[in-house]
């Protein structure tokens, strides 16, 4: 007997020729332990292994049975008692067949080409590669160890052949990918490729707030751009090369270097009348100070700098300080510490007679209200911020007081209001240099607003391509990852929002002082929920008030302990 098994790209069985239908496996779980066993190292499995993977929250007796029907239906659909193999506590895949399988075949003759650095059959392996790796279980917990080392492997095989644009499609941070396009470009005399090339780079690891392209990139960049005569040379591009410097100097700890290379870009921004450049510089500079902790000091004293100058400069700087005032807002304190300091900042704003200041301002004191639980008072100022950010003709902060006031309307319950408001919104958003940071924002509201099954679904969708183009702000997107977790949840579909969840787990683990752990633990106790785990999803929700109260986040608080109550 011979049994064939397709796992990239789609999954297929062929027994002696005879393909399996997908409409002939009656229960899903037994097609899954199919599939784990395919993934297992020799095809082998002890059962408390395949248990745990299939029904990690049922008890061992129960677990148990499951599998022994999972084992039946999978005899049944293929039709041959020797598919799976049982001996003693071990399972096994055709453990008397002839047993082929496509990632086996292809990491195989990967493998040797590697050894061998031949890149002629590395290119010739290249389309050889069948697609993804299981598609339909791209969620799955137990795909992702071999879904990881396969692309590692593909990306190795693709850098052999030399075909770098391949490379980028798989991983669009390749840096080694990257610079060997650039210096192709320039081989042919191509500098603006190489420009756009980097900028390209630049702009997809830019939407994590301090990431940049590494020293060597770096420095191709700087040969690009001094590729041609002075003449030729945009602001812009020296801009872009002062920033990338910045960072490089930001995370090896050289704060003042990283703090002039900042500034000195932005003032070049300033005089080259580049808005999104001087608000990416401005966030740049805060960051390094926020590094220091010093960051709300640097706030004060740059908004009584910057509040006497003219729009629209004056509010691309504020506007990359945005994101570190909202990240302050976060912590125990940070309501009324940045309370207290946005009250001193609208007194000198209005003895000023500054629109623009008096917007920020307004905006961080209904932001400190919201978070507080004061849903009438942020609602008064979210909307008095958004008339003050109108007058001033500042979009970015017209974005996030909408966003805010749709969150307002949430609470209480009005859909239709937030819908209307999220409408409004997500139309300023898209004409903003934050729309990385915007535009998933308020995709996250869009599921918690949804008001049937076809609209969760819908904007679950339209936040997975957002991810999915590379061009998402990581913190941003918790809060989309957390709620679609949270939808599909309660929607039955468990093994989607498990790993939604672990996914959001991972970075909140790299901004600390948030709200993010704690709506990760919120969002755990749905699933739990969902699953029917109910001593376990009160506890989660009884641990997601405690950490939310920690934080003075008492709204959030008292919606975990409802939920740990109802269930």
């Amino acid at each position: 007997m011979r049994i064939d098994i397709q796992l990239l790209g789609r999954f297929r069985v062929t027994v002696d020729g005879r393909e399996t239908a997908e409409t002939d496996w009656r229960r899903s779980r037994s097609v899954t332990l199919v599939k784990l066993l395919a993934l297992a190292p020799r095809h082998r499995l002890h059962r408390e292994q395949a248990m745990e993977a299939l029904w990690p929250d049922l008890p061992p007796e129960a677990a148990a049975a499951n599998l022994r029907k999972a084992v039946h239906f999978a005899r049944q659909t293929l039709q041959a008692n020797e598919v799976i193999g049982l001996n003693g506590e071990v399972l096994s895949l055709a453990p008397d067949a002839e047993l082929a399988i496509d990632l086996e075949r292809y990491e195989a003759a990967a493998k040797a080409a590697l050894k061998d650095r031949d890149s002629a059959a590395c290119a010739l392996l290249a389309p050889a590669h069948g697609g993804e790796l299981l598609p339909d279980d791209r969620y799955a917990e137990w795909t992702q160890q071999p879904r990881e080392r396969l692309q590692a492997l593909h990306v190795q095989v693709l850098k052999c052949a030399g075909l770098w644009q391949e490379v980028l499609k798989v991983d669009p941070v390749d840096q080694e990918a990257v610079r060997a396009l650039m210096q192709a470009a320039l081989d042919t005399g191509n500098r603006g490729e190489a420009i756009r090339l980097f900028q390209g780079l630049r702009e997809r690891l830019r939407i994590d707030m301090g990431l940049g392209p590494d020293r060597a990139t770096v420095s191709l960049y700087e040969k690009a751009i001094t590729a041609a005569d002075a003449a030729t040379k945009g602001i812009d591009e020296h801009v872009r090369g002062l920033m990338a410097w910045g960072i490089i100097h930001l995370h090896s700890g050289d704060f003042g270097e990283a703090e002039r290379k900042a500034q000195e870009a932005r003032s070049l921004a300033l005089a080259g009348g580049l808005g999104r450049e001087i608000g990416e510089a401005s966030a740049l500079v805060g960051l390094v100070a926020h590094m220091q902790g010093q960051w709300q000091d640097l706030f004060r004293s740059e908004f009584v700098k910057w509040v006497r100058q003219p729009v629209p400069a004056a509010s691309n700087v504020f506007d990359g300080h945005l994101c570190l005032a909202e990240f302050c807002l976060c912590n125990a304190r940070g309501h009324a510490d940045m309370a207290s300091l946005s009250r001193e900042l609208l007194t000198i704003a209005e003895d000023m007679g500054s629109t623009h200041g008096q917007a920020l301002a307004t905006l961080i004191l209904g932001k400190a209200a919201l978070f507080s639980g004061r849903l009438e008072d942020a609602e008064a100022l979210l909307t008095r911020a958004d008339e003050l950010h109108a007058q001033a003709g500042a979009l970015v902060g017209r974005a996030l007081a909408l966003h805010r006031l749709a969150e307002v309307a949430l609470a209480r319950g009005q859909r239709w209001k937030a819908g209307r408001l999220l409408q409004r919104g997500l139309n300023i958003a898209e004409q903003t240099w934050l729309t990385p940071h915007l535009l998933i924002r308020y995709t996250a509201q869009a599921v918690e607003a949804a008001t049937d099954i076809e609209q969760v679904a819908e904007a679950i969708r339209h936040g997975d391509r957002l991810i999915a183009e590379e061009s998402t702000c990581q913190p941003c997107s918790m809060g989309f990852r957390v709620a679609s977790a949270i939808a599909l949840a309660e929607a039955g579909e468990v093994d989607q929002a498990g790993r939604r969840i672990d996914e959001a787990e991972r970075i909140a683990g790299m901004w600390q002082g948030g709200p993010w752990v704690a709506s990760v633990w919120e969002a755990r106790g749905v699933l739990r929920r969902a699953q029917g785990n109910g001593a376990q999803a009160t506890a989660l929700f009884q641990e997601a008030a405690a950490r939310f109260s920690d934080l003075a986040r008492a709204r959030d608080r008292e919606r975990c302990l409802a939920r740990a109550k109802s269930t």
